[in-house]
């Protein structure tokens, strides 16, 4: 028999007490029943003058001025590297998110997570090393990385959400793990930048890695990257490699490559932190690849590709690759905010 549904107050996250009380001790913020943002660390970095994003690198993307955020808390996998916590993993199963009637209203969390992010940064303004006119810009974020925990497209009304965003002069970077991909076909106002995680070369990899709390994951997989092949918005893939578990078989990543038709590649290193560490993951500090090993397999998908290495941002340890030299020469975004 299948084992019956909590039952969640409607006024709180729709979560367990116990998960919702952790996530807040780690810093999260909710908004709504399903939405949350959290201060990267590299916004903290950026408003004190240091290390920003490598999306600041690669595209331009002002780390100081960029909600991290997710319309939609829960994931249908359970990737083994992933540094966020996982829901599955404190008695917050899929089938119960998954089960919601009601989602909240997308100018509403809009405006939760932009009245948040002006919460989180507003401790700023007293720090002596922070920069004060950056901290005038993050007050007006022009970016958010829907990318905080869970699977955003699981969202339904995600149209409207970026519409919303949209309106208010702020870019969109969505991330996806590519299992959704009715969702990805419905979306008719497309992201500024798009991701699709892709953590592994093949099914049998894939299966270790991401943990899929739903059957034909890698079919439903395979399926979404033939819709985000032909999607007229910018593409990227994300690699997140791990020594000893998913960094092999750079050949059949470039298949993936040829298959999805990403603008940009990124090869990064696996970082143990976060929920990383958990021991249920069977992750170790060890089987974090060194910038050499991650600058070597690049290369060799991009020999394998046709892409081209075009940048490395060392602080996270991460490769990007070009699709072309056009690709390469209009990377970075220009935004007026």
């Amino acid at each position: 028999m299948e084992r019956q549904m909590q039952k969640y107050d409607d006024r709180e996250p729709h979560m367990p007490k116990e998960l919702a009380s952790t996530m807040k001790s780690q810093g999260y913020h909710f908004v709504g029943r399903h939405s949350a943002t959290k201060m990267c660390a590299y916004t903290g970095s950026s408003l004190k003058g240091g290390t920003t994003c490598y999306k600041h690198r690669f595209y331009g993307i002002r780390s100081w001025q960029c909600i991290q955020a997710t319309p939609a808390i829960g994931c249908n996998l359970a990737c083994s590297f992933c540094w966020r916590i996982i829901p599955e993993e404190h008695g917050y199963k899929w089938n119960e998110i998954n089960a919601m009637q009601e989602w909240d209203d997308p100018k509403a969390i809009v405006e939760g997570l932009v009245e948040e992010h002006r919460r989180i940064v507003s401790g700023f303004k007293g720090n002596p090393k922070a920069d004060m006119k950056r901290w005038e810009e993050a007050r007006d974020p022009a970016h958010v990385a829907l990318s905080l925990t869970g699977e955003p497209l699981s969202y339904p009304k995600m149209n409207q959400l970026i519409d919303e965003f949209a309106r208010r002069k702020i870019s969109t970077f969505l991330v996806t793990n590519g299992t959704m991909t009715n969702a990805l076909r419905n979306l008719t106002s497309l992201p500024t930048q798009l991701y699709v995680s892709v953590q592994a070369p093949n099914k049998e990899v894939y299966e270790r890695v991401t943990r899929p709390k739903t059957l034909n994951a890698w079919a439903s997989f395979m399926e979404f990257l033939n819709v985000f092949s032909k999607l007229e918005t910018r593409r990227v893939f994300r690699l997140t490699l791990i020594r000893g578990l998913n960094m092999v078989d750079a050949a059949g990543y470039a298949e993936l490559i040829r298959k999805g038709r990403p603008n940009y590649v990124e090869v990064k290193g696996f970082a143990y932190v976060g929920g990383a560490r958990e021991e249920v993951r069977g992750l170790s500090y060890g089987m974090m690849p060194s910038k050499e090993e991650i600058v070597a397999f690049a290369n060799e998908i991009a020999r394998a590709s046709g892409y081209l290495v075009t940048d490395y941002h060392e602080h996270s340890n991460v490769v990007l690759l070009c699709a072309d030299r056009k690709a390469a020469t209009e990377r970075i975004i220009h935004f007026e905010k």
